[in-house]
């Protein structure tokens, strides 16, 4: 599952992506947008591939596979990402640093014999922070 995500993610591909979740799966992104279904998660896939990440490369670091019977399996993976435009400057083509972060894949067995996740979630890895704190306007990574 992870690896296939991630070939999607290089080839900036928002069909592959999708392909890799159920009809009705649910998949949160980083900041918490929760998208229903095959048409949201690439709704919004398409996007990012188009505005932000076309250049990208994500390169798994670790990845866990616990079955939790026969037919389901929680699939974690840490991953690292390099190229990402910056919002403000996607005309220049300015680039941002790199990113790290944990995918959380639940996957099922499907008919066929392969895996498709049928929820996702997506949580960036902010260095140096165990936690947030909320004030006014936003929330700030701390330590305890």
């Amino acid at each position: 599952m992870a690896e296939s995500f991630v070939a999607a993610w290089n080839a900036a591909d928002a069909d592959a992506l999708t392909g890799c979740f159920t009809r009705d799966a649910d998949f949160v992104n980083v900041v918490g947008f929760w998208w229903h279904g095959h048409r949201q998660i690439r709704h919004n896939h398409a996007i990012g591939f188009r505005d932000m990440f076309p250049d990208t490369v994500m390169a798994l670091e670790r990845v866990r596979t616990r079955m939790l019977t026969d037919e389901h399996a929680v699939v974690q993976a840490r991953w690292a990402m390099t190229g990402q435009r910056l919002p403000e400057a996607v005309a220049s083509g300015a680039r941002a640093g790199a990113r790290r972060g944990v995918f959380t894949f639940v996957c099922s067995r499907q008919d066929d014999g392969s895996w498709l996740a049928v929820t996702g979630h997506n949580t960036d890895i902010v260095p140096g922070a165990q936690t947030h704190v909320a004030d006014g306007d936003g929330l700030d990574p701390v330590r305890y």
